[in-house]
């Protein structure tokens, strides 16, 4: 048996659909239903069954699946062991992340991971949803709260704070809340796509609560909170490393900052359980751990230690 073969058979499980999987490796449909037919030959057995409702595994096709797994990941990290070895960390990585996220902790990083690690290449997948990572071929998730999954494995890599934000412009047309009773009169950006994301928690001591939001304007999107609290379109939370540079330039003022209390929230990078010891994953995640450890300073090269082609 070809691994590539046993490797689109995977694809073809987790995708649904032969075409799907042919769009991937942009291939014609024909020599997916090729490579799919010599593997059911060398079984001796079906392993799809093909309706007009899709695709369905068959007792043999799931036994198979779950050794074709086993047997992907243990060639890949074979791989990554002797290249990783040899010449350092190597290959694609494919990560999902928030946008806001992407925006202010992937993307400025890359140029010292890249610095560091010269043959990793990087795929971002810049999204709020949380994606199937199996389905979607995603290495590594950048997802803050606690991480489920029996197949998922969590390391957490930082922690961020949320505080409540406004734009000079919003102040000067509407003011800024004096009190947490005073939020009800203004204009405040809820969120749509994450209800716990509306419960604000402020005060001081033992007198903290949650302030429900409504919102004057709902998004889904982190990123669209920023950008419509710089617009001065209401009230946001943001996360402090997205903010704290907006407000030393007086793009951003804080909101009763004596009052926030809201607890750090722990960003984690997550793996599937397999493939959690791959070099190129634990190199990306040391160093947005080292990253956030720095407050999104860049990696000086002696923190670092020598780069592998030194070695």
């Amino acid at each position: 048996m070809h691994l590539d073969d046993i490797g689109l058979y995977v694809r073809i499980v987790e995708l649904g659909t032969l075409s799907a999987a042919a769009r991937e490796r942009n291939v014609p449909v024909s020599q997916v239903t090729r490579a799919l037919a010599r593997l059911e030959s060398q079984c001796g057995a079906r392993l799809l069954h093909r309706s007009t409702h899709g695709l369905s595994l068959t007792d043999e096709g799931d036994t198979f699946l779950a050794h074709a797994r086993r047997l992907l990941d243990t060639a890949a990290e074979l791989q990554g062991e002797l290249s990783g070895r040899i010449a350092g960390p190597s290959g694609w990585v494919r990560v999902s992340v928030s946008t806001i996220i992407a925006q202010t902790l992937i993307v400025p990083s890359l140029e010292s991971l890249y610095e560091r690690h010269p043959q990793l290449h990087l795929e971002i997948s810049a999204d709020d949803r949380i994606v199937d990572m199996a389905r979607e071929g995603i290495d590594i998730a950048i997802r803050t709260g606690s991480p489920a999954g029996d197949t998922l494995v969590a390391r957490q890599i930082g922690v961020l704070a949320r505080r409540l934000y406004a734009s000079p412009h919003y102040a000067r047309r509407h003011g800024l809340p004096a009190s947490i009773d005073a939020l009800a009169s203004h204009r405040l950006i809820a969120n749509s796509a994450n209800p716990g994301h509306n419960r604000w928690r402020l005060g001081a001591g033992r007198e903290v609560r949650e302030f429900g939001v409504r919102g004057h304007t709902r998004t889904d999107n982190t990123a669209v909170v920023l950008a419509l609290v710089q617009q001065g379109l209401g009230i946001g939370r943001i996360v402090d490393i997205v903010a704290q540079p907006l407000v030393a330039r007086g793009e951003l003022i804080p909101v009763l900052p004596e009052l926030a209390a809201e607890p750090p929230v722990p960003v984690y990078a997550v793996m599937l359980q397999e493939r959690q010891r791959l070099p190129k994953l634990r190199a990306c995640i040391d160093h947005w751990a080292d990253w956030l450890a720095r407050g999104g300073a860049p990696v000086s090269r002696a923190a670092r230690g020598r780069s592998p082609r030194s070695r």
